[in-house]
């Protein structure tokens, strides 16, 4: 049986700029203090006429012409998306349809910024038992779910999306390990309250605001700090390699003066920290494709090397893959 190997990525990210100045206005803080909190100084937001397919599609593209290969090509299409266009049909399938992928199945994968790396599992597993190509979309839209008055959450967001390919060979960067955790009982520290079975809609509920997302910062912070470091070990552990076998870390761009603590305690001596956030700040399932693909494609990542991806966020959940390049 042949590996699963990464055969190309791409990105796409808005025209739209948007400062810390104005998103920061309406919420009252500066452009200091959004840089001392979260290392962010500008985000891209989505235009009114853009959906998360859109986004989606658009970094598909890039990733099939990097890839080589066509639509007709891919036998599964999974987006990690927790921003979908509508509550149904999957955001995938869209996707297909815009791409004009026929033979492709395509779902979605909600695990909020863990997402790329769940529906990475996914889809190694499918080319595992089906062969083909499968193209893996992380793509959000935060800035629609944003209260704008909210200081602890409308800083944070900017929209874009990340795809890569896979497929199979002898050769070229490979899958090497993949875990997943959640940790149910902390669900709540990320959510969107209202629009689901159990809270619909309402004109009262959104008048009470339950449509937009909320967070618990600290909460997350302790999360992190608390879980991630040891499920990184353990990961490694498992996959038969030491941190110092690490050349490139890139993890979900949540919070810039966040990943700095994390990359301390990690202690990947020998790795280089990746970040896109103070450009696009924290782009949901799309951060990992995206900041993989702009090392890709600066020439960061040379053959062997070993990359981490981690992503953490809402579930509460972590999504870990070693990498070989």
């Amino acid at each position: 049986m042949q590996d699963v190997r990464i055969i190309g990525t791409g990105a796409y990210v808005p025209d739209r700029i948007v400062s810390n100045d104005e998103v920061g206005a309406p919420a009252g803080v500066d452009n200091d203090w959004i840089i001392t909190k979260t290392a962010f100084r500008e985000r891209r937001w989505a235009a009114d006429d853009q959906a998360t397919s859109d986004l989606a599609t658009a970094a598909a593209r890039a990733a099939l012409d990097s890839a080589g290969i066509t639509p007709a090509q891919l036998t599964v299409i999974v987006v990690a998306t927790s921003t979908p266009d509508r509550p149904q049909p999957p955001t995938a399938a869209y996707v297909q349809r815009n791409l004009g992928a026929t033979g492709a199945a395509a779902f979605d994968v909600n695990a909020v910024c863990s997402g790329e790396v769940f529906a990475l599992s996914a889809a190694e597993n499918l080319l595992t038992r089906k062969g083909g190509h499968a193209l893996v979309i992380g793509a959000d839209i935060y800035s629609r779910i944003l209260n704008p008055a909210d200081r602890r959450t409308v800083v944070l967001f900017g929209d874009g999306a990340g795809a890569i390919v896979l497929g199979q060979g002898d050769s070229g960067p490979r899958i090497r390990h993949l875990d997943l955790h959640t940790f149910g009982e902390l669900s709540d520290l990320i959510r969107v309250p209202g629009g689901g079975s159990r809270a619909p809609l309402t004109a009262e509920a959104l008048e009470e605001g339950q449509q937009y997302f909320t967070m618990d910062g600290r909460g997350v912070r302790r999360f992190v700090a608390d879980h991630v470091p040891q499920l990184v070990k353990q990961f490694l552990h498992e996959a038969g390699v030491v941190p110092d076998d690490i050349r490139h870390f890139i993890p979900h761009q949540a919070n810039g003066v966040m990943l700095d603590d994390l990359f301390t305690q990690l202690a990947l001596h020998n790795a280089t920290l990746h970040k896109t956030l103070e450009t696009y700040a924290n782009t949901g399932a799309a951060s990992i494709p995206i900041t993989l693909d702009q090392a890709h494609r600066t020439g960061a990542l040379h053959p062997g090397d070993l990359i981490l991806l981690a992503g953490f966020g809402g579930g509460m959940a972590a999504g870990l893959a070693l990498i070989e390049w």
